[in-house]
């Protein structure tokens, strides 16, 4: 398990590698707006954080007191970085097709696919509930399925075939084939495990 300070030392080298950019690049790259001349407005599941273009500070914007997770930030200052400039394929894959991902296979089971059968396996009407909330997209197949929009280029499709006394649930989380070009594969599990839990937490 990584510890605080790894997160922290993560965060200080993203900052830096960013701020050695010009940071109209990193805008357009992005997809982002602007909040203002100096700052990214970034939306992320429920929430709008306000990112400083300098020193690459989070704000959340509805509670300026609130704590910005660590690895929220982290995970955004990653996107940020990405140097791909593909446009959303439209191809989707699941997690084991994206280059490199088999090593973190089972810590995005882990984070992501087993906490959310284990949530919304029994309980589809839960999963619809809060999808509605995050502005989740219904999409086919599967019992429940929903497309979200993470970030400006990186689109995530949840799928739920509910169990019952006979069979177990089961579900899948599936990504466009553009983004092994922006995120590493441990930043995937992460972000779906983001989605997972906000959408748990939202339910109840």
């Amino acid at each position: 398990m990584p510890r605080i300070d790894d997160y922290r030392g993560a965060l200080r080298l993203a900052r830096e590698k960013l701020a050695a950019e010009p940071f109209e690049r990193i805008v357009a790259r992005s997809g982002f707006e602007l909040a203002d001349d100096s700052a990214l407005c970034v939306p992320f599941l429920n929430r709008v954080y306000r990112v400083s273009g300098t020193g690459f500070e989070f704000v959340d914007v509805a509670a300026a007191a609130r704590d910005v997770p660590l690895q929220e930030q982290i995970l955004i200052l990653h996107y940020l970085m990405a140097r791909s400039a593909a446009a959303v394929a439209g191809d989707w894959v699941a997690y084991r097709e994206i280059p490199g991902a088999a090593f973190y296979f089972g810590a995005f089971v882990k984070r992501a696919i087993d906490p959310l059968k284990k949530a919304f396996g029994q309980n589809v009407s839960g999963l619809v509930a809060a999808a509605g909330r995050l502005m989740g997209r219904p999409v086919e197949p599967g019992d429940a399925g929903f497309e979200f929009r993470v970030f400006p280029k990186v689109p995530l499709r949840l799928i739920l075939y509910a169990g019952d006394e006979e069979f177990a649930s089961e579900a899948n989380i599936l990504f466009d084939r553009s983004i092994g070009g922006m995120l590493s594969p441990e930043d995937i599990a992460w972000l779906a495990g983001m989605v997972v839990y906000r959408l748990i937490g939202l339910s109840s």
